[in-house]
């Protein structure tokens, strides 16, 4: 049962500023496999279209079909859409769930 429960849920630690002030450098966060189409608003993990070595934690800002606009909360010290262009949504792997919603899943 847990690994089944760790294929659809995962936790992570924030690492870096680009989401601040929505969370926080060691923040511990819930998110769930994407299983349905990304809302704007939400926050998404996605491996970095520029290079597959390291994650990365955005929020969606703009749909155009099936391409995402992704940006950090924290304009000055993120790497996104500017930077990398809109993303297929099939490239996010990961929705963060609301801290809200992630509190009964410790």
């Amino acid at each position: 049962m847990s690994r089944l429960l760790g294929f659809f849920f995962r936790r992570i630690s924030v690492d870096g500023s680009s989401m601040v002030p929505a969370f926080v450098p060691g923040e511990r966060l819930t998110m769930v496999r994407r299983w349905r189409r990304v809302r704007i608003g939400e926050v998404v993990v996605l491996r970095d279209p520029r290079g597959h070595d390291r994650w990365l934690l955005k929020r969606c800002v703009a749909r155009n079909g099936n391409r995402l606009e992704l940006s950090g909360d924290n304009a000055a010290a993120s790497t996104d859409s500017r930077d990398f262009g809109p993303v297929r949504e099939r490239e996010i792997k990961w929705i963060v769930l609301s801290p809200k919603r992630a509190k009964g899943l410790k």
